[in-house]
């Protein structure tokens, strides 16, 4: 669990540097989101990375957690500069992809995003990454 902890950190800290993440600013693309997402939690810009996420109890419930989550400074350093390698980016529809990435802190552990897009918004399922197959 703390492995899928610090890359759920990681992935959130990608997402940040790729987009400011108001709303005027919005991701208008998966790939987009996803990366907003994960470079946001990877600085530990929680609430930023909030911006790219699907909003339900379950998303903000363990974004929370993550957010809450004691790294050492060697930890958080080497989050804050890790890139983003994106594996694969799979459509399921018009309205939804799964993204499978990496960064390069961890680069052994693949994870993976569901994004959805809702009212022309593209979000990040957060849960998902917990509870895939």
């Amino acid at each position: 669990m703390k492995k899928i902890s610090i890359l759920a950190i990681g992935v959130i800290g990608l997402l940040a540097s790729c987009n400011t993440g108001s709303d005027s600013e919005a991701a208008e693309s998966d790939i987009a989101a996803a990366t907003g997402f994960v470079q946001s939690a990877l600085k530990g810009k929680y609430d930023r990375a909030a911006d790219f996420m699907l909003h339900d109890s379950l998303n903000d419930e363990r974004l929370d957690a993550v957010s809450r989550m004691q790294l050492s400074s060697d930890e958080k350093q080497g989050l804050w500069d890790a890139s983003i390698n994106i594996h694969s980016r799979k459509l399921i529809n018009d309205s939804t992809s799964i993204i499978i990435y990496s960064n390069s802190f961890h680069k052994e552990n693949h994870d993976t995003l569901k994004v959805v897009k809702i009212d022309g918004k593209w979000l990040v399922d957060f849960k998902y990454l917990f509870d895939h197959e």
